[in-house]
């Protein structure tokens, strides 16, 4: 009865798990009324290296009293043009302005501005921008949602009317520039919108020109501000290629000398440009258009540096790092695709030419320095990505050739960690690189997610704040390193143990991982954590060995369906402020605008799909497995029938990896970071697995009862199972086991066979000690030999 339900109660674990990680959310009290009065002042392109106490003097001083932030500009186009930024800025979503667009650039766009009152103004091109946006884009954007959700709005420029423009294209109050006494019109609506000017181009002495007309303008709004009243500058919008990020200060009641940050961000110091609008309604107490918002009301957190100039640093140096991530992350992806393909090649003859044969003739082994070197590269291979993750703890950004440094400190880092994957205990047993390097792998990516994911923020591995997808937990390439990482630790440890307490081990390990990846203080990727739950349900119900069977698979099912289901009732009964990803998903569904998030799915998955380099790298590996390790010479199918958890751990990750990409919208790439983790270290086992081929154990040389470890169920256990730790043969650990009942290869598998049929050996004369250690029997000459275990 117990055996019957340990599926249902360790399924039932997993469930609770899964929805406790998930469940948990920090609380965030309802944001009140903090205003009368909010006025958005925009400058497209102004970054923090623009300012300083000689150029910028007024913005210092507001930025020195206020709160200050990254702002990431993303909009509907790439890059942000201001026409798109500013239409962004009114939207509350992401919006772009219609018409051609030159490849990497920000042509000149004129803005039809008609005064026909000399009050308020008319956007004749407003009405094709609107259909533009819904049938064009995939966002749902209606653009002057912010104009619309006021009773009045002031705009002064081309800029602002483009975001103060309702609708059908009507700007309640318009100045093409400040007048002399800006207070009577500042003070006329609750809402103002100013466009200072544009900073641009890339030589220092035009850009502080611009910058400081843009300060003299903004003096001039701050000493014609109302009375209560919250002031906003922001940089809307990029000039040029690449995109950069910009600056935001918040200036008002409650906003004193701190960091600005949001919940679409979750990240103390960033915030995005579709927050501004949410920002605005807030601080005037105004209902704001769910269904239209995307951003959500900005915030301001303390733990600013007192010093200005050394909190200004901070998103200074973000902004240089996210610059020279885009730079660095692509060709070190190339190089990781091309190295790991060639390496691939490479252990293609050492895997034909592994498994010892017994007899006198057979092509000569491969050098044994020559298979150590290889197993060294596979190591280092394995180990490039979290040593990358790791380079970020050094500011290699900083330097005159950014990309050369972060090469140096990476290869420095996977050659310490290849010498202690190497020198570590246990490194000659089978599995003993496979679980350094799981162990090394999974303790940086999570003690990163564990302290904030500070290495994953504008990381080479990580995600970056210009592309606008994320700002906080695990990213896409450390959700596949940790999820391999996490399962093959567990099946490492679950082949230590006897067989009945591996599913038990397999949930305890990977049931912290749930938690980390699902955790909103954590990982904060909920998708991640369905897609682990599955492939944690899966690896548990075949850790103990056999196939996944319709009932294994059925509670592994189930087990995914119950975290989904049961985050999702209430993940959906939050407030619309505080819901996950998978809440705002059904209650788009919910309201009819579900179809554009599917659309805006599919549409990341082909474009994931088809440009990025861990697209090579997934395919890549499953090349090497299915048709050289899963092959009768690729030794990937003894490996599996020896270590069953180990099999179990492979499986679960290739579960947990499929359904995060296809569901996250990153394709093939969570496959492709685990691929670069797994297919190495399953070459490196696959190889070693081999060359103990042919080693034979004495009948009682280990525990009874320790099948799939080895011992007298099993043959030599490599010393990773109870039975372990007997002396090697020939200077080498010897390795095999009993394979699965009823498998088509047990014969081949068995340690006591070869392969071809033929007469048996004369046992060796004199029964030797048991403690003695397996014995292996020289072949005989003859047609035809067998193996014989003798005793």
């Amino acid at each position: 009865m117990l055996r019957r339900l340990t599926p249902v109660l360790l399924t039932l674990v997993v469930v609770v798990l899964g929805i406790t990680a998930l469940a948990a959310r920090p609380e965030q009290g309802p944001a009140g009324r903090s205003a009368d009065f909010v006025v958005l002042a925009g400058v497209a392109g102004l970054r923090w290296e623009d300012v300083d106490p000689q150029t910028t003097p007024t913005l210092w001083r507001m930025a020195e009293q206020g709160s200050i932030g990254s702002l990431s500009t993303r909009s509907a186009h790439r890059p942000t043009c201001p026409v798109d930024g500013w239409l962004t800025l009114g939207a509350g979503n992401y919006a772009a302005w219609n018409g051609s667009r030159r490849q990497g650039g920000c042509p000149r766009t004129e803005v039809t501005v008609e005064q026909p009152d000399g009050i308020g103004a008319n956007l004749p091109d407003q009405e094709g921008v609107v259909r533009y946006n819904q049938d064009r884009q995939s966002w749902g954007t209606m653009p002057g949602s912010l104009s619309e959700s006021v009773r009045c709005s002031v705009a002064v420029g081309p800029g602002a009317a483009v975001a103060a423009a309702r609708p059908f294209g009507r700007v309640d109050r318009y100045a093409p520039a400040l007048p002399a006494d800006p207070a009577p019109l500042l003070g006329s609506c609750v809402l103002s919108i100013v466009d200072l000017g544009t900073v641009d181009g890339t030589d220092p002495t035009a850009r502080a020109a611009q910058a400081r007309r843009a300060d003299a303008q903004l003096a001039r709004v701050l000493a014609a501000r109302p009375p209560r009243s919250l002031v906003l500058v922001a940089g809307v919008s990029d000039t040029a290629v690449p995109s950069r990020l910009h600056v935001a200060v918040a200036d008002g009641p409650g906003w004193e000398r701190g960091w600005l940050t949001s919940p679409s961000t979750g990240r103390e110091g960033y915030l995005q440009l579709v927050d501004l609008a949410p920002t605005a309604l807030s601080a005037l107490g105004r209902p704001m258009p769910e269904r239209l918002f995307l951003g959500r009301p900005a915030l301001s957190v303390e733990g600013r540096p007192a010093d200005l100039r050394t909190a200004i640093d901070e998103p200074a140096g973000a902004d240089r790092e996210a610059g020279a991530q885009r730079r660095v992350a692509g060709w070190f992806f190339a190089l990781l695709a091309a190295a790991q393909v060639a390496l691939s090649i490479a252990v293609l003859p050492l895997l034909r030419r592994a498994r010892r044969h017994a007899g006198p003739h057979g092509p000569a082994p491969v050098s044994r320095r020559i298979v150590a070197t290889v197993e060294l590269l596979l190591v280092a291979a394995a180990l490039a990505v979290p040593a990358a993750l790791l380079a970020d703890a050094v500011p290699w950004w900083r330097g005159t050739h950014p990309g050369w440094w972060f090469a140096g400190v990476t290869a420095a880092l996977v050659v310490g960690g290849t010498a202690v994957v190497r020198f570590a205990p246990g490194h000659e047993r089978t599995l003993g690189p496979l679980g350094a390097v799981a162990g090394l792998a999974t303790l940086v990516v999570g003690a990163d997610v564990l302290t904030g994911a500070r290495l994953q923020l504008n990381g080479v591995v990580g995600y970056s704040a210009l592309e606008g997808g994320r700002y906080a937990g695990l990213g896409t390439v450390g959700l596949g390193v940790f999820i391999a990482g996490a399962l093959l630790c567990a099946g490492w440890l679950a082949q230590r143990v006897r067989r009945g307490w591996r599913p038990a081990v397999m949930v305890a390990v990977g049931g912290v991982a749930v938690v980390i990846v699902g955790s909103p203080y954590l990982g904060a990727d909920s998708i991640g954590a369905i897609a682990l739950t599955a492939g944690l349900s899966v690896a548990a119900a075949i850790s103990t060995g056999g196939w996944l069977t319709v009932s294994r698979l059925a509670w592994a099912t189930m087990a995914g369906l119950a975290v989904t289901v049961g985050f999702a009732v209430l993940d959906v009964r939050r407030p619309a402020a505080e819901r996950g990803s998978l809440g705002r998903f059904l209650a788009a569904v919910g309201d009819g605008t579900g179809g554009l998030t599917v659309h805006r799915s599919s549409s990341a998955n082909v474009e994931t799909l088809v440009n990025s380099p861990l697209t090579l790298l997934a395919l890549a590996g499953a090349a090497l497995v299915w048709f050289a390790l899963l092959q009768p010479w690729g030794g990937l199918l003894r490996l599996f029938g020896i270590y069953p958890a180990i099999r179990a751990a492979m499986a679960g990750t290739a579960v947990a990896a499929g359904i995060g990409g296809l569901l996250g919208g990153s394709a093939l790439d969570v496959a492709g970071a685990a691929g670069a983790l797994v297919v190495p270290m399953a070459a490196l086992a696959s190889l070693r697995v081999l060359d103990h081929s042919t080693d034979r154990t004495l009948p009682g040389a280990g525990r009874p009862g320790d099948e799939g470890t080895g011992g007298a169920a099993g043959g030599p256990t490599d010393g990773d199972g109870p039975g372990g730790g007997r002396a090697p043969v020939d200077g080498r650990t010897p390795d095999a086991g009993r394979p699965e009942p009823g498998r088509a290869d047990a014969g081949r598998d068995r340690p006591g066979a070869t392969g071809g049929g033929g007469s048996a050996h004369p046992a060796v004369p004199g029964p030797p000690s048991p403690s003695a250690g397996p014995v292996r029997v020289p072949a005989q000459p003859g047609p035809a030999s067998t193996d014989v275990v003798t005793g």
